[in-house]
């Protein structure tokens, strides 16, 4: 004789109402997670698409390029602008992590550094001070970094940096050096630290470049590797357009296995005014 199974009176309806509550949560989590990611991704190409401030005998050009694993956002970025005192701050810096509280992060930072100069245009006090907002903000994420300040009445470049990796240094008179300048732990991390800034006069023409770690060192290749072939790079484009040479450092990043966010910021200064034509534009 068969025998039949007694189902629950409503409990197949139960159970379909419980897991259309469940689709429902998880949509709502996909729709969340989604808009967080193009409120980050908005703020990063706001950031990144800055205009970098031109000058008569400097001209700067950057490049990023995401993280090949994961989001198309993160925590690198660099930035130019004119200060109070008429002097020009640049900055490049890489908040821990590729993802959405880092991208936020990188907001924070950057906003940051341009309220800062409104007090001190020195990098090594811009620094500190910024580090210190940021360790009261309790945010659990660092952020390495290195700020200039270029002015262009004496043509001198001060530089500091938060455990950033070394800038790229080459001029026209055959010069080319890995700037290992010492600097202080990076922000967000303990209050109080101090950072070491650098003077040195541009009398001729070359270029400064800057890197985040994710263009030179990857998993199996060195950051002394990394920064040669920026330094091979700059070294022989040193006349040459910044916008150009900064697209060809990033390229540097394919070589590191990239799996890291990478941006670059090149500074080329010095020789503008003869490369200019008579009643061309300026």
């Amino acid at each position: 004789m068969a025998h039949r199974r007694n189902t629950p009176p409503g409990g197949t309806g139960d159970l379909l109402q419980t897991l259309g509550d469940l689709t429902g949560r998880i949509l709502d989590r996909i729709k969340f997670q989604q808009a967080r990611v193009e409120l980050a991704a908005a703020l990063q190409r706001q950031v990144l698409a800055a205009e970098l401030p031109v000058l008569p005998c400097l001209r700067a050009a950057g490049r990023y390029a995401p993280a090949r694993a994961g989001l198309d956002i993160g925590g690198d970025w660099y930035d130019g602008f004119l200060m109070p005192d008429g002097s020009v701050g640049f900055a490049i810096g890489d908040v821990q992590g590729h993802d959405v509280e880092a991208a936020a992060m990188m907001g924070q930072v950057r906003t940051c550094l341009r309220a800062v100069t409104t007090a001190t245009t020195d990098p090594a006090e811009v620094l500190r001070l910024t580090n210190d907002l940021l360790v009261s903000m309790a945010s659990g994420l660092f952020v390495t970094c290195s700020f200039l300040r270029f002015d262009p009445v004496t043509g001198e470049l001060a530089d500091a940096r938060a455990g950033h990796v070394p800038a790229v240094w080459a001029s026209d008179g055959g010069r080319c050096d890995i700037v290992i300048n010492e600097g202080g732990l990076p922000l967000g991390i303990q209050a109080g630290e101090s950072y070491p800034s650098t003077r040195r006069s541009l009398t001729d023409v070359g270029v400064f470049v800057l890197v985040t770690d994710g263009l030179v060192e990857g998993p199996s290749y060195p950051i002394e590797e990394g920064l040669e072939r920026v330094a091979a790079l700059a070294g022989g484009a040193c006349r040459g357009d910044p916008d150009e040479l900064a697209a060809q450092i990033i390229k540097v990043a394919d070589a590191t296995g990239h799996s890291d966010d990478a941006a670059v910021l090149v500074l080329r200064y010095g020789g503008f005014q003869e490369q200019r034509p008579q009643g061309g534009p300026r």
